[in-house]
């Protein structure tokens, strides 16, 4: 990727639902991957070969869920949210107040660096999922955290009625599918990844078990 590609505004600004402007957006935005990359030299947030192309692979993969965010959605809650993608990315373009559930204390602790630092509406939960004591949420956002089967059982606890899943997926997104419906019964809609050609947004409604 060229170094113009990589300078090119972080998102659009008809996704913004609140009334952040897109340059102060963008502005905060680019501190945060100015964060993210200072702590990568010593944590491992994002693989050494994504630095150049951070803002695309992984600030704009988090970027496409927010024009997918329901209407009236106050608040909203990030599994394994590690480098900040999706939950603090979604937390700094949208305004929503979103708690940050990370297991790693060193991860943690990058988070709250960069909330401080980019004065994102979030709040971190250094846990396991299981462990998190948050009141649930109409929004569950995840990226790259565990196969549906496994997933599904992590959010659900944590999810509010009539809420909904946006979890970012990648090729075997459609086998997870599969898999997961043996114990689940929810609606899906997979929509095209506009990052990934092989990847797709999960958005999931109507959860509940199976039995």
């Amino acid at each position: 990727m060229s170094g113009k590609e990589n300078d090119r505004p972080l998102g659009t600004p008809q996704a913004v639902p609140d009334a952040t402007m897109p340059a102060q957006r963008d502005a905060r935005l680019e501190h945060f991957v100015q964060v993210l990359l200072r702590w990568n030299g010593t944590l491992n947030l994002i693989a050494p070969r994504d630095a150049p192309v951070v803002r695309q692979r992984h600030v704009a993969d988090s970027l496409q869920l927010v024009p997918l965010i329901p209407p009236g959605t106050q608040r909203a809650i990030d599994l394994g949210s590690g480098g900040g993608f999706p939950g603090l990315v979604l937390a700094i373009a949208t305004g929503l107040a979103f708690d940050l559930i990370e297991s790693d204390r060193r991860k943690a602790a990058f988070l709250r660096s960069a909330i401080l630092e980019t004065g994102a509406n979030a709040t971190v939960h250094a846990c396991r999922i299981e462990d998190a004591d948050v009141p649930a949420a109409t929004l569950i956002t995840a990226r790259a955290l565990a196969p549906l089967p496994r997933l599904l059982p992590l959010a659900a606890p944590l999810l509010a009625a009539g809420g909904t899943c946006l979890f970012l997926k990648g090729a075997r997104a459609d086998r997870e599918i599969a898999d997961a419906r043996a114990a689940w019964r929810m609606r899906i809609d997979s929509i095209p990844s506009q990052t990934d050609q092989a990847g797709c947004v999960l958005r999931i409604t109507e959860l509940s078990p199976a039995t």
